[in-house]
């Protein structure tokens, strides 16, 4: 995250097969020239999804490109609960019947964070499955995975593409662990219910980490983030997907299973150190907001500028809240 031209709106984005624009200008809030797909609301020619959440007669558009995964994942990193990794460890090790590695499916693998953040803090040998809609970022998932568990015990790999949200029981036959990161916010309640329908009746856990949680604190304060933020959250629920509301219908879908439900906060918290990831997040924030309510371009687009100056001059710092979830299914100490 060095590139400091990113703060002034000058996005070097990796050209896909046909994205071959320049650095521009700094773009308007509602303007997706400058946000790196995943960043907001919109995605731009030649950038690539991570997850296909649904069929439908069209082609979705790109929710998260490379640039967008990679800039964001030492705050992911940083951020994900280590307090829920007790409570996971201790129920991998007394499964029932285990023999050979831990199985552990990672549902929108993305470039394959996930698994470099939790392999190595897992002991004993691990098969991680990861699934993802784009073959691009399986191979690169796969090829970046980390070969060793905390104990030295191997980690191997294979990749599946296909529909996350249409996953069943029989699908994860055999697994030990699901993992997800950043995913629950853009389902829907439906496809959250078959998510846990399909854990709990797999019998395997589940880690499901930085979910939104609605709250953004943005210090120093200005009179607008509340309405940005608001309007952003109602952009984050169009269509029927959760949003900031997504924890908590997971949380009620693996409960009324019968599992034990832990959550923990997991927020980002950028400082100047973080400033190109701060100021892809602000576009993406403040676009999303515009698009859902476009009276607020004007007022919005002095906001932004201030905000990035702001950003540049190392002078912001941001709270965005997200939390993380463990599902324990029946049967085994938790």
């Amino acid at each position: 995250m060095s590139d400091t031209r990113t703060v002034t709106g000058e996005i070097p984005a990796q050209p896909g097969p046909s994205d071959e624009r320049a650095p521009g200008p700094a773009p308007r809030p509602d303007d997706p020239s400058g946000v790196i797909a995943g960043a907001g609301p919109v995605a731009r020619p030649g950038e690539r999804a991570t997850v296909r959440l649904r069929d439908g007669g069209e082609e979705e558009p790109a929710r998260y490109a490379p640039e967008w995964l990679q800039l964001r994942e030492p705050a992911d990193a940083a951020a994900r609960a280590e307090d829920l990794l007790d409570p996971l460890r201790i129920r991998l090790a007394n499964l029932p019947d285990r023999t050979g590695s831990i199985v552990v499916h990672d549902l929108g693998c993305g470039t394959g964070s996930m698994g470099r953040w939790l392999a190595p803090r897992l002991d004993g040998a691990q098969h991680w499955v990861l699934h993802d809609r784009d073959p691009y970022l399986l191979h690169f998932a796969a090829v970046a995975s980390p070969r060793s568990a905390a104990d030295g015990s191997q980690v191997s790999v294979e990749t599946r593409r296909g529909d996350v949200a249409r996953l069943t029981p029989d699908a994860l036959a055999g697994a030990s662990l699901v993992t997800a990161s950043a995913l629950l916010d853009v389902l829907t309640r439906e496809e959250i219910d078959a998510l846990a329908a399909a854990c709990v009746g797999a019998g395997c856990l589940a880690l499901l980490t930085l979910s939104v949680a609605g709250r953004v604190e943005l210090t120093p304060s200005d009179p607008l983030d509340a309405e940005i933020a608001e309007a952003f959250n109602a952009h984050q629920r169009r269509t029927g997907l959760l949003g900031p509301d997504a924890i908590t219908v997971a949380c009620e879908a693996f409960s009324e299973r019968g599992a034990t439900v832990r959550v923990h906060p997991s927020p980002w918290r950028l400082g100047p150190e973080e400033s190109a990831l701060t100021a892809q997040w602000l576009r993406g924030w403040v676009g999303a907001a515009v698009e859902q309510r476009p009276e607020l371009r004007e007022p919005a687009e002095r906001y932004l500028r201030e905000r990035l100056a702001a950003c540049e001059a190392g002078e912001l710092r941001v709270v965005l809240h997200h939390s993380d979830l463990l599902a324990l299914p029946a049967g085994g100490a938790s």
